[in-house]
């Protein structure tokens, strides 16, 4: 059986959030929680929150044992691009975006996983 997480809305581009959902992608809940505790950075703890909010789904929803469970699926999408402008010289202004994305993370058994 399958679970999900969506994180929406995360104020970080996708590009620096995908650096971490790829070292754990097809990993053991176990593994995965140890290899994002090892980083300190504000982008792995998002990662690390939207994994123990899918094992989190899994246990109280399914009662699914979280020892058995595998991330089956992971991944960064894009979300909105939020235009801001920054002050430049001789009253000019730049036009930059404040990127935002969305992280869904899917934890099966590992029975199913394997099948």
């Amino acid at each position: 059986m399958e679970t999900r997480a969506v994180a929406k809305w995360i104020h970080r581009s996708p590009r620096k959030l995908r650096r971490y959902v790829d070292l754990i992608r097809n990993a053991s809940i176990q593994e995965a929680r140890a290899t994002l505790g090892v980083y300190s950075t504000p982008v792995a703890a998002e990662v690390l929150k939207c994994l123990n909010s899918a094992v989190a789904n899994a246990e109280n929803n399914h009662d699914m044992d979280p020892e058995e469970l595998i991330i089956s699926y992971a991944v960064v999408d894009h979300g909105l691009k939020m235009p801001r402008l920054r002050p430049r010289a001789r009253g000019r202004a730049d036009r930059y975006y404040r990127k935002t994305s969305h992280i869904t993370i899917v934890v099966s058994d590992e029975v199913e996983a394997g099948e």
